[in-house]
């Protein structure tokens, strides 16, 4: 991009930047909970007017009952596609009683915007259509054809997406994709994650008595729901962390020697976690920054999210408990699949005397993983530097999940992340926000990443 054009740029994003925090107040400031459905038809539609408002052909497709967003721009001679990923879905708002301000009443305080939604994924949304903006009052057109699939069930495991994609191919033919997150890391340096691990998510039910008796009566003699499921639970691992299911660990692809270099060019984090988590000791200290990193995403987990059973208020009751349910979910690494794991799962349960226990299934997604050499990820570390002014960390994988794994192998598309994310940004806590330098550089970053993309001459494909 030429100097002048960039110095345009950089003073569009900027005179603009009222009315980007405007549209994002009204964004957040809608409701959206796709774990009980609140607002969701209602922000699917505000989504599609913003498209609509700019240009984009919006189709609303229905997946699992959610409505599904796709926004289309077709550039009048660009051979070159690039599509967009995001979700107009949030968590739960919590405990309200942990935020300052309401979590969808958008406030703007400390340099930043609080409300459920800034971070993840609702500011990250606004950046993309900020930058697009920017470049159109500054060159009087986007630079490419554009894509932007936008799904509500993000937060709860893309069920919908996942079926849909594949059979939506054509439709969403690309060249690269620009995925729903990214941002900086507690020294504001820009990071680029090259991939996603895989989740399979569980609940166990168990219920041993019609109802819950008296600690007294049966104590000795009646079976305890919540005794059964915590020795089902302490089964599933061993004192060293490692999961004992069968063939847990079968296609669990290890790091090569390029995730080995990368991994010593990133810094330890774990001053970071001390600091933000309490954390005293960590699991199996590994012995090297490069060592820890590694042991940190390319390890598969097995995690209690969540026990319920008995008595939970105060003080005492003696109640014997007849039900006990636990949540539960396994962070997957390359080449591990959710089905397989739930089969590996059930096989065990039954094998280990628990065949009473119920199995749920709440889904997941596999892991995925983009070529590190592709020259759209070089583009995107360029871009990044240049907007920042500091070299970006690129990251193998990332230890969250989604639903990349099915852009990756029905799409063929490289996925870079880019965006305004930041350590203590509160996503799925109280007090989620954005930073509000950070949501400006994003923009300018996003910005120059799309012009480029548009108007370079490399190629986009290896």
């Amino acid at each position: 991009m030429p100097t002048d054009q960039y110095s345009q740029l950089l003073s569009a994003i900027t005179a603009a930047f009222p009315a980007t925090l405007v549209e994002l107040a009204e964004l957040c400031g809608q409701p959206s909970v796709s774990a009980s459905g609140w607002g969701i038809p209602e922000c699917a539609d505000l989504v599609s007017r913003m498209l609509r408002k700019r240009g984009f052909a919006v189709q609303v497709f229905t997946a699992n009952g959610v409505p599904l967003i796709f926004g289309e721009y077709r550039h009048p001679t660009s051979s070159k596609t690039l599509l967009c990923y995001h979700h107009y879905d949030v968590q739960p708002e919590g405990d309200l009683s942990l935020w300052q301000s309401p979590p969808f009443e958008p406030q703007v305080r400390n340099g930043a915007l609080y409300a459920r939604g800034a971070l993840d994924d609702k500011g990250q949304l606004v950046s993309r259509l900020a930058a697009l903006d920017a470049i159109k009052a500054v060159t009087g057109s986007y630079p490419c054809n554009l894509k932007f699939l936008i799904e509500g069930e993000e937060e709860t495991g893309s069920t919908g997406l996942q079926a849909f994609l594949p059979e939506h191919t054509d439709l969403l033919k690309a060249d690269a994709c620009i995925w729903e997150f990214g941002g900086v890391n507690s020294q504001d340096t820009p990071l680029q994650f090259l991939g996603l691990r895989g989740i399979a998510c569980f609940e166990l039910r168990l219920k041993a008595l019609t109802r819950d008796a008296h600690s007294g009566l049966g104590g000795a003699i009646f079976p305890n729901a919540a005794w059964r499921l915590t020795w089902a639970l302490a089964s599933l691992k061993d004192r060293f962390e490692r999961v004992q299911i069968p063939g847990f660990y079968d296609n669990v692809r290890l790091p090569s020697a390029l995730d080995w270099q990368m991994a010593a060019e990133i810094p330890s984090q774990r001053d970071y976690y001390r600091q933000m988590f309490g954390v005293q000791d960590f699991l199996r200290a590994a012995q090297s920054p490069a060592e820890a990193y590694l042991q940190e995403v390319f390890e598969p987990t097995c995690t209690i999210n969540g026990l319920n059973s008995g008595y939970q208020g105060p003080g005492s009751m003696t109640v014997l408990p007849a039900v006990a349910s636990a949540k539960l979910d396994f962070r997957l690494v390359p080449d591990q699949m959710p089905a397989e794991i739930a089969q590996k799962l059930r096989a065990y349960l039954d094998a280990q005397g628990f065949d009473d226990i119920e199995l749920l299934d709440w889904g997941g997604a596999p892991p995925g993983r983009t070529d590190p050499n592709h020259p759209f990820v070089k583009l995107a570390v360029e871009t990044a530097e240049q907007a920042y002014g500091k070299k970006p960390i690129i990251y193998p994988m990332n230890g969250a999940s989604g639903p990349n794994y099915v852009f990756l192998k029905y799409l063929n598309l490289p996925v870079i992340t880019a965006g305004v994310g930041h350590p203590g940004g509160g996503v799925h806590g109280p007090n989620e926000h954005v930073r509000l330098d950070l949501l400006e550089i994003a923009i300018r970053h996003l910005a120059l990443l799309i012009f480029r993309f548009g108007n370079d001459n490399a190629p986009t494909r290896l």
